[in-house]
């Protein structure tokens, strides 16, 4: 009996055991399970803030495209002296159709910037202030559309890759 008594003792202190390990348990799920929670969260606020068939990655890496134009000269609106400015220009544009439909209307983007060049006065674009101005005025005129009803051009930039007034 003895024995018996003994293995009955090791058996409650055993279930004692038991009731403290099960309380254990209890926070062990429960803090699994928001653990749980959380992390299908985070996945799915990830998911949904990833960018939408990989549109932005794929815009991202493409290289810029650029088109170059002629030179152009063009005398400037006269402040006494008769003044010339000699530039050459290259247009960052979105994509590689963008570019080809500059170059489709390369007469019409020339003659638009030769008017738009010729009524300025040297005063006026000589300073790096009157560059940026140029060129954010330029982009504005070029970006127009050929014909009515048409979208505008996509062009990012225009950029001076030359400049000399004389």
């Amino acid at each position: 009996m003895a024995t018996r008594s003994a293995v009955r003792g090791k058996t409650d202190s055993e279930s004692g055991a038991g009731k403290k390990s099960g309380g254990k348990k209890i926070a062990m799920i429960a803090i699994s399970a928001i653990l749980g929670f959380a992390a299908a969260g985070g996945g799915a606020a990830w998911y949904m803030n990833r960018p939408q068939d990989g549109a932005d990655a794929r815009k991202a890496e493409q290289p810029p495209v650029f088109v170059t134009l002629d030179t152009f000269t063009v005398n400037l609106r006269s402040e006494g002296d008769e003044q010339h400015l000699q530039t050459n220009l290259t247009l960052k544009v979105d994509d590689a159709p963008a570019a080809d439909s500059i170059k489709l209307h390369m007469p019409e983007v020339r003659n638009r910037i030769v008017l738009l060049l010729s009524g300025k006065s040297a005063s006026e674009i000589l300073g790096i202030e009157g560059k940026k101005k140029l060129a954010a005025e330029l982009a504005a005129e070029i970006r127009q559309p050929f014909r009515e009803g048409a979208a505008e051009q996509r062009i990012q930039s225009v950029l001076f890759t030359s400049f000399v007034i004389q």
